[in-house]
């Protein structure tokens, strides 16, 4: 019998250890990932990512939440690492900034955590309530789309960024063509005019909707572009992103509920 609760003990102590370590070690040196800013860029730009679900860890691998995350890195002094897991949980650490690191590595990681975290705050809350006509005389409004999935981008002509990713989005449009409960809208900031002149030489794949530069300005309250939303079917906003890479990801979670 006495063996036997060794035996038990043992095997819990073990488990207990590989499950405390499975996803400890960090996927590049914390320290050697500062010393120059183009390689953090390369490396946050390919594996960070602050808009998706994750594990959130400070300084002493404890474990706390999204925004606590998201507000250490704001203050300026942490840089996250993604750690190494076995399973399919992401989980994101925080390891101090050296005071010879970079200067645009703690500003980079400022800028988009403070974007990261307003995106943040957004979600879980309901869109505002909106009546549109798009360029094509068509009515979408919050009723109008009950009970459907829907992803807006916001954008104007002159910001390079929103433009890049146009095929980008077109592809995740035709990825999503045969669901009928997914509806792609987007929202600019140009003039119907404008809009028909321009698309007519980038063709956008969404429903257009002009003159919403107010709309985003202060209703949605935007500071930067492009902004993605996903809405729920009950009309919450679901997730606030910033990039395609990011959208892809979400609809992909989104579209499976």
């Amino acid at each position: 019998m006495k063996k036997s609760i060794t035996l038990l003990l043992i095997f819990l102590i073990f488990t207990s250890c590989n499950s405390q370590t499975k996803y400890r070690n960090p996927e590049v040196d914390p320290i050697q990932i500062q010393n120059k800013y183009s390689d953090w860029w390369n490396y946050q730009s390919k594996n960070m990512m602050l808009s998706r679900d994750f594990m959130a860890l400070d300084l002493q691998s404890k474990e706390i939440s999204k925004e606590q995350f998201l507000k250490e890195l704001v203050n300026g002094n942490n840089i996250p690492i993604r750690l190494k897991s076995k399973d399919l949980i992401y989980y994101y650490k925080l390891f101090k900034i050296l005071p010879k690191s970079d200067t645009s590595i703690k500003a980079t990681i400022n800028q988009e955590a403070f974007d990261a975290l307003k995106n943040f705050e957004m979600e879980g809350k309901p869109f505002p309530k909106f009546s549109f006509k798009d360029l094509d005389g068509n009515v979408v409004s919050n009723e109008s789309m009950k009970g459907k999935i829907i992803v807006i981008k916001c954008w104007y002509i002159h910001c390079a960024a929103c433009i890049k990713e146009f095929p980008e989005v077109n592809q995740l449009v035709e990825k999503y063509k045969n669901r009928k409960d997914i509806v792609f809208l987007s929202l600019a900031e140009d003039t119907p005019e404008q809009l028909k002149t321009f698309l007519a030489r980038k063709p956008l794949s969404y429903s257009v909707i002009p003159n919403m530069k107010i709309y985003m300005n202060e209703t949605l309250q935007l500071n930067a572009f492009p902004t993605h939303f996903i809405l729920n079917k009950e009309g919450m906003i679901a997730k606030v992103l910033p990039n395609f890479r990011s959208l892809e990801v979400a609809l992909e979670k989104e579209s499976r509920l």
